[in-house]
């Protein structure tokens, strides 16, 4: 399983690449967002900002979302704080989960980096639990260089 997700996302980078390569932040994170649930039939995946104290949210993909989350809040919120990336492979055992729906079972957060500082975060939710492992970490982790370079 592994190996068919590893050539999953191979092929997928090399469409976000071709997808990002002349577009500014905005339709970058809304190709990206439309391209990840097409390909990996995420229950919701999107972007946040950050702007200010919170993130607020960005383009996305699936079901209405929470539009702005505190720094150290929710998954989001604590990848923001840590600058890391956060697996969750049971949202109703993370301490102060933030469910914008009650189908969200399992949860990944990517930190996008610029200059070392947390400029957003790229977000996907499924519904089903221990969904998310370290293939997707390090394909997320790889399109979130992807948009870093967009800002």
């Amino acid at each position: 399983m592994e190996s068919v997700k590893y050539a999953m996302y191979s092929q997928l980078l090399i469409r976000i690449r071709s997808l990002v390569a002349t577009d500014g932040p905005v339709p970058s994170m809304a190709n990206i967002a439309a391209a990840l649930k097409e390909a990996c039939g995420f229950f919701w995946v999107g972007f946040y900002l950050v702007d200010g104290d919170r993130l607020t949210l960005g383009p996305f993909q699936g079901p209405v979302a929470c539009s702005q989350i505190a720094f150290g809040q929710g998954v989001c919120g604590t990848a923001w704080k840590e600058r890391r990336t956060i697996i969750v492979p049971d949202v109703e055992r993370f301490p102060g989960h933030i469910a914008c729906s009650a189908l969200s079972r399992s949860e990944i957060v990517v930190p996008i980096l610029l200059r070392g500082q947390v400029v957003g975060v790229l977000d996907a939710d499924s519904t089903e639990l221990d969904r998310f492992d370290k293939v997707d970490a390090e394909f997320l982790a790889e399109i979130c260089r992807l948009v870093s370079t967009k800002f």
